[in-house]
Order: C-alpha cells, then structure tokens, then sequence
C-alpha cells in the first residue's frame, strides 16, 4: 500500500515537473518572442527621417528668396530658394524677428561670386535639417512648368515651357477672404485637440484652388471637417487638406478619388459643414476653408499619433498674389482654370 502512495506521489510530483517546465519553456518562448518583437519596434522608430518641422520662415523672406531665385536664372549662378531660406534659417536659429532681406541678398552674393553652398555651411549644425525640411516644404512651389497660350496665330492653344512660381494660392483671383494666424488654437468638438491649418474666411460659393499638382487621396464626408478633400503631392512629401465646403455643392463635378489634378484646379467651394455626424450639414457658424499642410518622410507618418501640420499662414500670405483666374460655367455653376498650367515629368526636365 504504501508503495503504491510513493508511487502515486512520484508520478504526480514528475507531472507537476513537466508542467512547471513547460510553463518556464513557454514564458521564455514569450519573453523572446516579445523581445524580438519590442527591437523590431524600437527599430521601426529609429528610421533616420525627420520627426518634426516648425516652419515660419516670414512670407517677406519667401518673396525675397523667390526673387533671387528667378533673377539668377537669366544669367550666371543659378541660386536656389530653398537653400538660401534654410541658409538663414541656420544663420537665425530658427528666429525671424529680426529678418532683413539683407540677409539672404549677403548669401546669394557669396553664391553669385562662386563660393560653394558647402563651404559657407560647414560649421552650421542645423543647415542640412533645415535644407531637407524646407524642401518637403517647398519643393513643389519653384520650377519648371507648362502654361497653356494662344498660339502665334491666334488659331489654337498650346503648351509653352515656363520657369517660376507654380504654386497657388488655395483661394480664386478676385473673390474676397481675410485670415489671421490661428494654428495651434483650441478646439473641442469630439475631443479637445489644437487646431491644426488655417482658416480662411470668405463666402459661400467661393472657388477653391488646388495649391499644387497632385492626386486626389481622400473625398467624402468627416464629422470633423465636413465635405472636405485630400489631396497629395506628385513627390509624396504633402498632403494638403481642404475642409469645410459648401452644402449640396461642395466639389468640382466630376472630381473623384484617384483623380489626379494640376495646379491652379478648380477642386471645390467653400461653405461651412461638419461638426456632425449626419452628412451634408451646416454646424460651423462662419463661411470658411480650413486649409492644412501635412508633411511626410516616412509612410508611418501618413496616419499616426505623431503627424507633422504645419503652421502654413505665412504661405497662404506668400501666395496671395499668384492666385489662379477662374471662369463660371452658367449651365452648370462650376468653374475652371481661365488659364491651365500643368508640372512637367522630371523626364522631361521638370521638378
């Protein structure tokens, strides 16, 4: 009898053996495999691209760069934009309080008179974080393009090859909008967030102007934004929200997910929809566009906790005075380009 207990408890004991060993086997498969987990992760987040960007270059200095820019291309040195903003920028530490166009007239000088971009900026330590993050700024604004023109005789139009400012402003020629700077500000429908774009204010009906070539990404309706559209850049690096348009006719017809549009597009009219759940309704209480600027480094950023909006209201100022001429459709009530322009495939020397 008692042989046959020592040989009860002999088993049980084993079997309790086995199982605190296969437990001990499965926790370190499960601490490994975590591990592993966790480096990939910690891996994921150290992809060497730029996780934050505070953009306010002046608009006084845009014009300025743009300026230098397109005089150095007659003639001599050719001077780009982007370098000479970023070159300031690292000269000011990122403070613009005390800008003169002096600044970058000094840079363009050196430049002009054969100095090299990386000799001035060899003992900056900021210049190559600016000069990447600018050019995800900007890089779609300045270059070459293609403007439809009659043709000598008058008898057609055709495609002619220009060099210049090919962004747009997001709001028509001659229709009327005031703005301030508001990014950052509160907000607290849904949720309380900052308010991440610029508001410009206006009229219902208002043409709203695709600020540079690119593909239509998102359409619809968002509880948040209302009728609002999503369009990225042909490079990847923006993605530019237009929100808030007009009830029962917020798009250009036509427009659809996928299309791609050039700059100066007639895209959509302002109005005032969203903050609501039920499409197609009016619960913002003044006529507006939301206008936003996201930039992208990495896919991961597209969608994601750590999205990059810039404050784009020195841009919107920089580009009042390039504002796309639109003409009505009186059958239809829409309206086009007066004059089309369209970006030229980098195979055939474009941006």
């Amino acid at each position: 009898m008692r042989l046959i207990i020592k040989k009860e408890r002999l088993i049980s004991f084993c079997f309790i053996c086995l199982i605190g060993l296969a437990v001990l086997l499965a926790g370190r498969l499960i601490f490994y495999g975590s591990d592993s987990r966790n480096t990939a992760a910690e891996q994921e987040g150290q992809k060497d691209y730029i996780k934050w960007v505070d953009y306010n270059v002046p608009s006084e200095a845009m014009k300025k760069a743009l300026d230098l820019d397109l005089s150095s291309q007659e003639e001599g040195v050719k001077l780009d934009w982007i370098q000479l903003l970023a070159y300031v920028t690292a000269q000011n530490g990122n403070n613009f309080a005390g800008y003169k166009d002096s600044q970058l007239e000094a840079v363009a000088e050196k430049l002009q008179g054969g100095a090299a971009i990386e000799e001035l900026t060899k003992d900056m330590k900021y210049y190559d974080y600016y000069y990447e993050a600018y050019s995800a700024v900007l890089s779609g604004f300045v270059g070459a393009y293609e403007e439809e023109v009659p043709s000598e005789d008058g008898r057609e139009m055709v495609w002619q090859k220009r060099y210049g400012l090919k962004a747009f402003s997001p709001i028509a020629k001659n229709f009327y909008y005031n703005h301030y700077d508001d990014f950052g500000q509160s907000r607290s429908y849904g949720f309380a967030r900052n308010h991440l774009g610029n508001d410009l204010m206006g009229q219902v009906g208002t043409p709203i102007i695709a600020m540079e070539g690119g593909t239509v990404e998102a359409m619809g309706w968002n509880q948040y934004g209302g009728w609002r559209i999503g369009i990225r850049s042909m490079d990847k690096k923006r993605y530019y929200y237009y929100a808030h348009l007009r009830k029962n006719f917020p798009y250009k017809l036509g427009l659809k997910e996928g299309d791609e549009v050039s700059p100066g597009d007639v895209i959509g009219y302002m109005g005032r929809t969203g903050y609501s759940t039920k499409e197609n309704t009016n619960n913002i209480n003044t006529t507006h566009l939301h206008f936003g600027m996201q930039l992208i480094f990495d896919e991961s950023q597209k969608e994601c906790n750590s999205e990059i909006w810039i404050d784009v209201y020195q841009i919107v100022r920089f580009l009042d005075g390039h504002r796309s001429e639109v003409v009505k459709n009186l059958v239809t009530k829409d309206y086009r380009p007066a004059f089309r322009t369209r970006d030229i495939p980098k195979e055939k020397g474009g941006e």
